[in-house]
């Protein structure tokens, strides 16, 4: 870390808008939080409710066992399922043991699951955008039989992807997606397949378009766009992408003010700051107020999308 210098210099400080917590983020920490309330400690939570790694240990002080697998939490306690979704055979498990557990899937990534078994009743194979690995992705796929969703990834996946057999195809994609790849990933199997339909509404959600708009409008005129969010959100990562391709000279990921290298700011004038869907607003504040300390600040609002989605809680929760 630089030393802080007594001569501070002017650095313009550019924030996003919108930026940080969206309403399904929002919706799941609730979830844990009201669960812990109303059923006391320990809750357990399958995978990271949001991937934020402050998010979770906030959570694990109040008394939430994060685990990697259903099998590490006893019946008798209760069990959220992250926003990200699970496959059918996770609350299946559950509900054979006769455990509480809680759903928080996040809407929109509900909604997904619901288009990809309509498609799936009417014999269609999904081509499913997204990323291997991602618990999003495995809760998708983990809603049909084994066979009935590829995944594509890239464009060259576009190119190379075959239809099984003479099924006619349908596609989804997973909500935290760059719209610009998903975009020609899409215009890749469109042309392949001529016969794909456009979806109803993308799948990519509100969120994460307004955020990737927003940080567009950010990368033009920031010499530095700094981007909260941890290293595993794949919506965080994508606007350090999107930034980037938007022309800022330069954009870095970072979990909180500690992870700043002062380095990257030198022969910077102004600087953007936004944040991933799950990075919540006190980073932002912390990372401002380091920035404060080494700098005259002068702090510029960008004008944005303002959100009012709101999601409603599990009933035994409201």
């Amino acid at each position: 870390m630089n030393a802080i210098s007594p001569n501070r210099r002017p650095m313009n400080v550019r924030l996003a808008t919108p930026r940080g917590f969206c309403a399904g983020v929002d919706r799941a920490i609730q979830i844990v939080e009201r669960a812990i309330e109303k059923f006391g400690a320990p809750v357990y939570v399958r995978h990271e409710i949001v991937h934020n790694k402050h998010v979770v240990e906030r959570l694990k002080v109040m008394g939430a066992v994060f685990v990697k697998e259903l099998d590490e939490c006893p019946d008798d306690r209760p069990v959220v399922f992250s926003a990200h979704g699970v496959p059918k055979s996770v609350p299946a498990a559950a509900g054979a043991r006769q455990m509480l557990y809680l759903d928080a899937t996040c809407p929109l990534v509900s909604k997904v699951h619901v288009e990809a078994e309509r498609h799936h009743a009417a014999g269609r194979h999904i081509l499913l955008i997204g990323h291997a690995g991602h618990p999003e992705v495995v809760g998708t796929m983990g809603q049909l039989p084994d066979g009935a969703i590829t995944l594509v990834e890239t464009v060259e996946d576009a190119q190379t992807v075959q239809r099984p057999g003479n099924a006619p195809l349908a596609y989804a994609t997973q909500t935290t997606l760059s719209m610009d790849d998903t975009a020609e990933i899409l215009s890749v199997l469109k042309a392949r397949f001529p016969e794909l339909p456009d979806p109803h509404k993308e799948d990519i959600c509100y969120a994460t378009t307004n955020r990737q708009e927003a940080v567009k409008g950010l990368a033009d005129g920031s010499d530095l766009v700094l981007v909260v969010g941890s290293p595993n959100s794949s919506n965080s990562v994508r606007l350090v992408e999107v930034a980037l391709r938007a022309g800022a000279a330069d954009a870095r990921l970072v979990d909180d003010a500690s992870h700043v290298d002062w380095s990257w700011f030198d022969g910077v004038s102004t600087v953007g700051i936004t944040a991933g869907a799950s990075a919540p607003e006190p980073l932002i504040q912390a990372l401002i107020e380091a920035i404060r300390e080494r700098f005259d600040v002068t702090m510029i609002d960008d004008p944005g999308e303002r959100e009012t989605v709101t999601f409603k809680l599990p009933r035994v929760l409201a």
